[in-house]
């Protein structure tokens, strides 16, 4: 991995984590404010509400801690027993918000259910008055995390929050008005239950794909055999085997390969044709090629 490389995300890692640090404060503050009017009102949909906030607080506060790392690890090597840096905490960072959306969910599913068995105590006035700033307070945060969310895995998570958060809101606006108009109480729990119905699949989707970052699994857009037979194609390449592509953190794919080469085959231009194949078609722009003449031995006995 280039040092250009490295400082380029060092330097997005940076951009990035100015619109956490203010994401963070606002949504923190608010979360206190309905954790408080939860309490006072009786409504279940205010405090799901807060708790989709809290996970939005403990996700945007790891994302900023691994870009960080990532970023201090960039600058700073180390003693050399980390050669990838930090990179992948963004990975783990991002796993734990699942597990955390995955909780949260289970948790609303399950009160919901308990508060229908007997006719719920709502206020809706501060109800909806809590709402409606909820909603602007998740706007804000939606807008903040937007443009980082295109780059970055685990800032995508805490985007992902924002977004659930937003619908969230309104999810306690529109119960405030049923229980305002109608005198239903019901419409509480019953949002509450439909926060949680929303948060589930896509908090399993986010685990899914950082599980298969960690499990080192191909990029689910990158076709693999594609990229053998184009790397099998190149000028006097006689044969591609021990390809691994894999992903290190969002937006860095890195491969390796053992390209099998005529004998007398110039072996710096095999890897200059392979290296642009890899850049220009495939986004990877950290490799490790070996270059194998076929009349060499040896090597299949450290394949594995």
């Amino acid at each position: 991995m280039s040092p250009g490389h490295e400082h380029g995300e060092a330097r997005a890692g940076a951009r990035h984590a100015g619109r956490l640090r203010i994401a963070l404060v606002v949504t923190l503050v608010f979360m206190v404010v309905e954790v408080v009017s939860a309490f006072l009102t009786g409504s279940l949909a205010l405090l799901s509400d807060a708790a989709e906030m809290l996970t939005d607080a403990v996700g945007i506060g790891m994302a900023v801690a691994a870009i960080g790392l990532a970023s201090r690890a960039a600058r700073r090597p180390g003693d050399g027993s980390r050669t990838f840096g930090l990179y992948r905490l963004e990975i783990l960072a991002a796993l734990a918000n699942a597990v955390l959306l995955l909780g949260v969910a289970g948790y609303l599913l399950v009160e919901a259910g308990l508060r229908l068995g007997d006719e719920p105590d709502v206020r809706a006035g501060p109800m909806l008055v809590v709402g409606a700033a909820g909603l602007a307070v998740n706007v804000v945060v939606f807008f903040l995390l937007r443009p980082g969310a295109r780059e970055s895995l685990n800032v995508e998570g805490a985007y992902l929050d924002a977004v659930t958060d937003m619908l969230a809101s309104v999810g306690v606006i529109v119960a405030g008005v049923v229980v305002a108009t109608t005198g239903w109480a019901y419409a509480d729990p019953i949002a509450a239950a439909a926060i949680g119905l929303w948060v589930l699949p896509r908090a399993w989707s986010l685990a899914r794909r950082s599980l298969r970052v960690l499990m080192q699994a191909a990029p689910a857009h990158l076709d693999v055999a594609r990229l053998q037979a184009d790397l099998a194609g190149l000028p006097g390449v006689v044969d591609v085997h021990d390809l691994h592509v894999w992903t290190l953190t969002s937006e860095m794919d890195v491969a390796s390969a053992h390209l099998v080469t005529r004998a007398g085959t110039d072996a710096h231009g095999v890897l200059d044709r392979a290296r642009d194949v890899l850049r220009v078609q495939y986004s990877i722009t950290h490799a490790t090629l070996q270059v194998e003449p076929d009349d060499h031995e040896g090597c299949a006995e450290v394949n594995w």
